[in-house]
């Protein structure tokens, strides 16, 4: 059982409100990511979970169980860092064990629990290596592995994939979420990167400033965002505001629009706009473009678009998924 319930919890540095006060309900079992800018505050909040932080008020339920006092090592959670944090001077059997032999298990459990997790993360024939052999995935699962042995009521990941080179993260992402349906463990997860949050996620934490901003399914967060913050940060590219004359005729603030959420076309069009730069990516084309009045824009369009430099398109956005936000960036309803 893995069900962690915060509630106020709040953390000051002097003066400075860290975490000014989070209320937020992790079902067990669920893959929960806490996403947001660098500074929003993810990775204090996780470490103060954790209990690698002291919370200045609030409660840390962990399955009921008020453990917002209690030491890192009574709380049953096991947590991987963005550093492995191996021993460079110990097998790959030794790394994961090492947890285990200081907790004073004997040496059939140690055999048992080691044996499944390297099974579980493909590591069986690497056993007897040292971390100096081995790539910075395998690094990175030994590291996982470490923490698997200890049964936790949840695992924390913290920026697990940041030291990791683009193919690798990919990789890793996938293995991570298969782990994740293989022991349907409670997991917590921290990224800066929203692709991963979107694909690896069973519910987002989108956080600013150390506030949570808005939390749901990454679709809803997607389709539904509660303000400005969220629309701009959820989705790749970023989506395309627009203020002025256009937004004042939809009667609000500002108009957010993604960018694969217009229609193209060299003949007629809402917005006229010139293409700056086109990037020919196969399946899809990316389109940066100056429309007339608005200013700089982004638009994507499936497949490759026969578009360059200099040439002029209009615009048309769906209209069934035009966002509004209003002067204080909540969402109006559309």
């Amino acid at each position: 059982m893995g069900a962690i319930r915060l509630e106020n919890v709040r953390k000051t540095f002097g003066n400075i409100d860290v975490i000014p006060g989070v209320d937020l309900e992790i079902n067990d079992g669920e893959f929960v990511v806490f996403v947001g800018p660098s500074g929003c505050g993810k990775s204090t909040l996780l470490r103060l979970i954790a209990g690698l932080e002291d919370v200045t008020s609030g409660k840390i339920m962990i399955n009921d169980v008020d453990m917002a006092d209690a030491s890192p090592a009574k709380r049953g959670l096991s947590m991987v860092f963005q550093s492995y944090a191996l021993y460079p001077h110990m097998t790959v059997y030794n790394n994961i064990a090492f947890g285990l032999k200081m907790a004073g298990e004997s040496k059939a459990v140690i055999e048992e629990k080691v044996r499944n997790a390297a099974k579980i993360l493909n590591l069986t024939d690497y056993l007897d290596r040292r971390p100096g052999a081995l790539s910075g995935g395998q690094r990175q699962r030994v590291a996982i592995g470490r923490a698997i042995v200890r049964n936790p009521a949840a695992f924390l990941f913290d920026e697990p994939l940041s030291n990791l080179d683009a193919a690798l993260r990919v990789n890793m992402r996938l293995e991570i979420t298969g782990l994740h349906q293989e022991l349907k463990t409670t997991m917590i997860y921290v990224t800066h990167d929203q692709v991963e949050a979107m694909t690896m996620a069973d519910k987002i934490v989108v956080l600013q400033a150390g506030r949570v901003e808005q939390v749901g399914k990454p679709m809803e967060l997607y389709t539904n965002p509660a303000n400005k913050f969220v629309a701009g940060f959820i989705g790749s590219p970023k989506m395309n505001f627009i203020e002025g004359d256009y937004a004042k005729a939809r009667d609000c603030h500002c108009v957010g629009i993604r960018p694969e959420h217009f229609a193209i076309s060299q003949e007629s069009g809402d917005i006229p706009a010139t293409v700056k730069i086109a990037e020919h990516l196969g399946a899809e084309t990316y389109l940066h473009v100056n429309a007339d009045n608005i200013g700089p824009m982004t638009i994507r369009a499936t497949g490759e678009v026969p578009l360059g430099e200099h040439d002029r398109i209009w615009l048309t956005p769906d209209a069934e998924r035009i966002h509004r936000f209003d002067a204080n960036d909540k969402a109006l309803s559309r």
